[in-house]
């Protein structure tokens, strides 16, 4: 009976800290990251001569891009302790669950590997953008934790991370970027800056103000890549695509508004997470235009684990 209850009792603190890890880690958040290399790589490969050496070369910058997200998770709480301890006690550095220096070393191993696995694409797939974008993109992730985060620069330099992510699955292409790439990645990134101003006060009640303007950017964002059928060909009509756009713009931004209707903190987090897990969907429509249903509803497929693990762990 005692060994009973101490495998209990074991299995219990197991899953306690795996939990605690996964939310440091905000782990559903990690699949939004893959959607935008996954989204880039598309963009600038022909999916019908897909081989098995462009499925490890997405494979190894997916890889690449997910240590450095979960980096940027976990740098992000070591920089907000003492914050966190007044605002969000309940996080597994204050909670005392995860030590801050454990934390600290998963961070800083995590953001060292997303270089060396884009070294290994790099290799693959001839050229060295991916190890400079990789890098470039290590850079922010670490500006925007530490002196960035609360100053005015922040959701810039958000944003700049997640146009990074997609220019990482950009990087696969074998010819210089056009304006399509760059007017693709630019909007995820206005888009996810729209996010991050949205969320500065999450914590709290939000002003109505400072949501709106947010909504705003978001919206620019989705305005941006109506404008993809002017640069480049898409398996739909132009006028189809913008009602198309026109229509994920307003379940975005509906969902958004019904915080600004009640700012409370708890609103105005649930409205982040769905703005967060809608980027998936924008990634999802892009590869629709460029490369058909087939590839759009594997990257949709992504919504899976991120909404059964947001079930469980947070995302904000």
């Amino acid at each position: 009976m005692i060994t009973i209850e101490q495998d209990q009792d074991q299995h219990t603190r197991s899953t306690s800290k795996m939990l605690a890890y996964a939310q440091l880690l905000r782990l559903p958040n990690v699949f939004t990251a893959m959607a935008d290399v996954a989204m880039g790589f598309i963009f600038v490969r022909d999916v019908g001569d897909f081989g098995h050496r462009d499925l490890v070369e997405l494979a190894l910058l997916i890889a690449a891009s997910s240590s450095l997200y979960l980096a940027g998770m976990v740098l992000n709480d070591c920089y907000d302790y003492e914050s966190d301890k007044k605002e969000r006690p309940q996080r597994p550095l204050p909670s005392g669950r995860i030590g801050r220096k454990t934390a600290a070393r998963l961070g800083w191993g995590l953001l060292a590997c997303g270089p060396i696995l884009a070294v290994a694409a790099a290799f693959s797939i001839g050229s060295t953008r991916p190890l400079s974008v990789a890098v470039a993109l290590a850079v922010c992730v670490v500006l925007y934790d530490g002196p960035l985060k609360n100053t005015l620069l922040g959701p810039l330099a958000m944003g700049v991370c997640r146009m990074l992510n997609v220019l990482l699955g950009m990087s696969a292409a074998g010819i210089d970027w056009g304006t399509e790439n760059w007017l693709v990645a630019a909007a995820v990134g206005v888009y996810i800056a729209g996010v991050t101003f949205f969320a500065r006060t999450e914590s709290e009640r939000s002003d109505r103000g400072r949501l709106l303007i947010g909504i705003t950017v978001m919206m620019l964002g989705v305005a941006m890549l109506a404008q993809l059928p002017n640069y480049i060909w898409l398996t739909m009509t132009p006028s189809r695509w913008q009602m198309f756009m026109a229509l994920m713009g307003v379940l975005i931004a509906w969902q958004s508004l019904r915080a600004v209707f009640n700012p409370e903190s708890r609103c105005v987090q649930i409205a982040v997470k769905q703005a967060i897990f809608s980027l998936v969907m924008l990634d999802a429509a892009v590869v629709l235009g460029v490369a058909g249903a087939a590839p759009a509803l594997a990257v949709l497929a992504l919504l899976i684990p991120t909404v059964v693990l947001g079930r469980w762990v947070y995302s904000t």
